[in-house]
């Protein structure tokens, strides 16, 4: 797992650690692939605070941790704010289409169960 060299900094995985099981387990979950369909529609990060999702902080901070570590999504601290990014570029590199793919079919669910987005 990468280094941090700070109490601030987060640990992610790097790319040749970054697995397909992982991956797939962090995407499998409702609340965490509507946090990533959110990601997907930002060009930029977005503060774990701007996600709407139905669960308690705390649980909302699991859920991002899973996402971190398993390679889906970036975090850093702005200022007091942590903001998350996806990893479109690495997991396009080690599977591609795998996210678009997975993103588009989540959308197409959820407008299909009358889901909020």
């Amino acid at each position: 797992m990468a280094t941090v060299t700070s109490s601030r900094d987060l640990p992610h995985p790097s790319l040749e650690e970054i697995r397909l099981e992982s991956v797939l387990h962090a995407l499998a979950d409702p609340i965490r692939m509507r946090m990533v369909r959110d990601l997907a529609t930002t060009d930029g990060g977005m503060s774990c605070s701007a996600f709407d999702v139905p669960v308690s902080a705390s649980t909302a901070t699991y859920h991002f941790r899973v996402l971190r570590e398993s390679g889906v999504i970036r975090q850093a601290y702005k200022g007091t704010a942590k903001v998350s990014w996806l990893r479109q570029d690495d997991l396009a590199k080690l599977f591609p289409g795998l996210l678009d793919s997975m993103v588009e079919a989540s959308t197409r669910q959820s407008g299909r169960l009358g889901e909020a987005s």
